[in-house]
């Protein structure tokens, strides 16, 4: 690949903790009685929570858990998935993170694939998390600290991973997306990885220990995960944690506990409007606030006007993949751009532009965006050509997302990979599609994204189905068919059915024929 490298600064941090789980040390012994986690249900200092990870250590090691092993955490945000987090960070097992609202197909299928040696659910705050474990058969105990947790049976045909002599460079957690094949994929994120731009993005942000954030985006995905508890973590910072976004509770806590750092997803804001207007609120105040910044999604230009009227302060923008830990750009705070740039490219990260030819393309002119750096993922679980295709040689990763650059600033201008983001999470077509072909009265179906301004998903799932002429089924038996099988922001928004698809000479469907179709509906 040509070496037309974009960059913005030498490599930073220089010196981060060898572990997720030595983010608190500092901390817990500079300022042990300062707020480090706040919950509905009560609260941690530094060095309580250094406590409770010391705690769990000993329970989980009691449990079977050995360095190398998998542990499958099913989760909602809370101070016991904290603790359970770190701990397995400080005995080096690897943690793989489920979202609690997946389907069961969706959490079987990355147990199996993981190969887990236990399960643990954080039944306390998430009904999910309790169905997931009484279906597993999980035993609840109740631990020291951690109050009520399921914890599922041991996997003893399961052997550790070996451990890379770097401990920066030890896997800390998996992270599964269902990729274009709709099977699940691993992503293997390393202890460099997730601290790196946990570092970088508090820096960005000028975080500091009087800072109070809010913890709302799930730390199951990475961006809650580095961004937001690491982040927080690193900087000695308060975070306030809660399980589910709800736009009454969200401002309440903006204003009780005069938070000073909102990170969320673009159809939190969205949401945040949507209230304010059925309120007929025309501004919101909080004086504490200094940042809120979206993330997860594109963040559409509607959405972004009217957040800042709202607050009457600048919504600042990111980008980045799973893969990359997952910060690849971010707005420099201080800047009011009223475009939809995601920012800057983060320090010590190299990016390049590639066009069709493989050639590099200059500036404001559209390529493919291949990333370097110290964010890019380990590669993808027991997938090593899948990982072969994603990383070169030189260690570029190619994103499949089409970018310009302007003056050091990346737009994002469409995605060479049909990947669709609801609600800050993302859909792969091919998932969807595998779930609607099982049913019997389907013969075929193509699933699109179609993006529709100041909505709080961002884009819907839009499915087209040619059904058999012999299986007659209705649009809501399809609909509640595939409520059974996906999660609930995989599900299709509309199920348009067709009496056949438009197919190449070869047999695929020509989706940007269906994307017109959808967008005529």
């Amino acid at each position: 690949m040509p070496e037309t490298i974009h960059n913005n600064g030498a490599d930073f941090p220089p010196d981060l903790p060898l572990r997720i789980s030595d983010a608190i040390t500092p901390w817990a012994e500079r300022s042990p009685d300062h707020l480090a986690l706040v919950e509905t249900s009560g609260s941690w200092t530094y060095r309580q929570l250094a406590s409770s990870v010391s705690s769990t250590q000993r329970w989980l090691l009691d449990s079977g858990v050995r360095p190398g092993d998998r542990v499958m955490v099913v989760c909602d945000n809370c101070r016991s998935f904290v603790a359970i987090l770190l701990a397995l960070s400080a005995i080096d097992a690897w943690v793989a993170l489920v979202n609690a609202r997946l389907s069961a197909r969706e959490v079987d299928e990355i147990r199996e694939h993981c190969g887990a040696r236990r399960v643990i659910y954080t039944t306390t705050v998430s009904p999910h998390a309790r169905e997931h474990a009484k279906r597993h058969g999980a035993i609840t105990q109740e631990i020291a600290d951690l109050g009520s947790v399921a914890i599922g049976p041991l996997n003893e045909e399961v052997a550790p991973e070996s451990l890379n002599e770097d401990v920066s460079q030890r896997v800390a957690a998996l992270i599964y997306t269902s990729g274009t094949t709709g099977l699940p994929k691993g992503v293997m994120l390393t202890h460099q990885n997730l601290l790196f731009v946990a570092a970088v993005s508090a820096k960005i942000r000028s975080l500091n220990a009087q800072d109070r954030l809010y913890g709302i985006l799930p730390m199951s995905h990475a961006v809650g995960l580095s961004v937001v508890l690491l982040g927080a973590l690193l900087s000695g910072s308060t975070l306030y944690l809660a399980p589910r976004f709800d736009p009454v509770a969200a401002l309440a806590t903006l204003g009780k506990d005069a938070l000073t750092v909102v990170l969320g997803a673009p159809g939190m804001f969205s949401l945040l409007v949507e209230y304010a207007k059925l309120k007929g609120l025309q501004s919101l105040k909080f004086p504490a606030l200094r940042v809120i910044s979206s993330s997860g999604a594109p963040l559409q230009p509607t959405v972004k006007k009217q957040v800042e009227s709202l607050f009457g302060m600048v919504l600042y923008n990111g980008y980045g993949v799973t893969e990359c830990s997952p910060n690849i750009s971010q707005a420099v705070l201080g800047e009011h751009r009223t475009d939809t740039s995601v920012g800057r490219i983060l320090p010590g990260v190299e990016v390049q532009l590639v066009g069709l030819n493989q050639e590099p393309v200059g500036d404001g002119e559209i390529g493919e965006l291949w990333v370097r750096g110290p964010n890019v993922m380990k590669g993808y679980y027991h997938a090593p050509e899948e990982t072969a295709a994603a990383i070169n040689p030189q260690g570029w990763f190619n994103t499949r997302d089409l970018a310009r650059l302007e003056n050091g600033y990346l737009f994002i201008v469409g995605r060479s990979k049909e990947l669709i983001v609801r609600f800050g999470l993302n859909v792969y077509p091919a998932e969807v599609e595998a779930v609607l072909n099982a049913h019997p009265a389907v013969v075929r179906s193509a699933v699109i994204g179609r993006t529709v301004e100041g909505t709080e998903g961002g884009e819907d799932v839009v499915a087209f189905v040619q059904l058999s002429l012999s299986e007659p089924v209705t649009k809501d038996e399809l609909m509640q068919y595939a409520a059974q099988h996906l999660a609930s922001y995989k599900r299709p928004s509309q199920i348009l059915f067709v009496p056949s698809m438009p197919l190449t000479p070869t047999g695929k469907v020509i989706k940007g024929d269906l994307a017109r179709m959808a967008g005529s509906v």
